[in-house]
C-alpha cells in the first residue's frame, strides 16, 4: 500500500514539473519593474528649472566605476529631459544655477551565496519507513552537499536633487528617485517607453 502511495505522489510531482512557468514566458515589457520614491516634504511646484548630467554614471556594487556617453546614454538623457519639460520644468545648462539636478546611473549589483541541497529523508520517511526494507530502528540519512550561486542584476537609476536649497545648506538632498529593472532596459528602442512609464507613476512631479 505504501508503495502504491509513493507512486501516486511521484506521478503528481512529475505532473507539477511539466506545468509551464508563466514567469518564464513574460515579454520584455511585462518583465520590467518601475520603482519610484520621493521626499514627501518637497513642494515640486516651487522648482522651475533643471540641469541634467551629460553622461551616465556606471556604478558596480555601490562604487562609481566611470562615466559614459554612448549613443544609448544620449538618447536616455534626452528622453528624461523631455519628460521633465512636459511636466513644466525648464532645462538650463549645468553651468547655470538650476533648481533641480538630475543624475542618471546604470547600476550593477552582484551577490554570491551558498545553497544546501539534500533533505530528502523526510520524503522517504513518510512513505517507506525502515521496516519496509527490513531494517527496523534505522533512519534514512542523506548527506547534504553544497553549491554556490551568483546573481548579477542591472538596473537603471534616475535621481533628482534639490540644488536650490542645497546651495544654501551645502547639502544635496534627493527629492525624487526612480529605478527600472527587468529585461531589455538597455535597448535603444525601449528608451522612450520605459522613461514615460517611470515618470507616469509620479503625477505630483510637475511645475504647476
Amino acid at each position: 500500500m505504501k508503495k502504491m502511495l509513493f507512486g501516486s505522489v511521484l506521478a503528481l510531482l512529475v505532473a507539477a514539473g511539466c506545468t509551464k512557468d508563466p514567469v518564464a514566458h513574460l515579454s520584455e515589457d511585462e518583465s520590467r519593474i518601475y520603482i519610484t520614491n520621493y521626499d514627501t516634504t518637497a513642494v515640486f511646484a516651487n522648482y522651475k528649472t533643471f540641469a541634467i548630467a551629460d553622461s551616465v554614471a556606471i556604478v558596480k556594487n555601490n562604487r562609481l566605476q566611470t562615466k559614459e556617453r554612448t549613443d544609448y546614454d544620449v538618447q536616455l538623457i534626452n528622453a528624461i529631459a523631455n519628460e521633465l519639460k512636459q511636466k513644466g520644468y525648464t532645462q538650463v545648462s549645468n553651468s547655470q544655477n538650476a533648481d533641480l539636478g538630475v543624475a542618471v546611473s546604470i547600476v550593477t549589483n552582484t551577490s554570491t551565496g551558498l545553497i544546501q541541497y539534500g533533505g530528502y529523508g523526510g520524503f522517504y520517511d513518510s512513505y517507506w519507513d525502515p521496516y519496509y526494507w527490513g531494517y527496523p530502528g534505522y533512519d534514512y540519512y542523506f548527506p547534504p552537499y553544497y553549491g554556490t550561486y551568483q546573481v548579477s542584476e542591472n538596473s537603471l537609476s534616475v535621481d533628482i536633487f534639490d540644488l536650490k536649497d542645497g546651495r544654501q545648506n551645502n547639502e544635496l538632498k534627493s527629492v525624487w528617485s526612480g529605478l527600472i529593472r527587468g529585461e531589455g532596459i538597455f535597448k535603444n528602442g525601449n528608451i522612450s517607453t520605459q522613461v514615460q512609464s517611470l515618470f507616469s507613476q509620479s503625477p505630483y512631479l510637475k511645475n504647476s
